[in-house]
């Protein structure tokens, strides 16, 4: 039983189960009517801008990137010892976080 626990054997198992599993909601959901207001935008019953409102997602990304590499750099450092064959890893997780500081 513990193949099931492996990475590769889990994706094969939950990739097709997210499948089925979204096949039967769209099975479950009504037929959809097109309509002028669904494609309209939305601004709280105001006029919608038609300026741009945000800057942009690449500093989001920046800022998810480096907590995702730090928080699973230190979980991996965290679960090992100490070696010297860990140095490298160390060494490739600053650059990285670096890199991403610099932008």
């Amino acid at each position: 039983m513990d193949i099931l626990l492996s990475p590769p054997v889990a994706f094969l198992i939950y990739v097709p189960l997210a499948f089925l599993i979204a096949e039967f909601g769209k099975a479950l959901a009504g037929p959809g009517k097109p309509s002028e207001m669904k494609g309209a935008p939305y601004a709280g019953g105001e006029e919608a801008s038609t300026e741009k409102g945000v800057p942009g997602y690449r500093p989001f990304f920046l800022i998810a990137f480096f907590f995702a590499i730090l928080h699973l750099g230190t979980l991996v450092l965290g679960l090992g010892d100490l070696t010297m064959q860990i140095m490298p890893y160390l060494l490739g997780l600053a650059l990285v976080l670096v890199i991403l500081l610099l932008g």
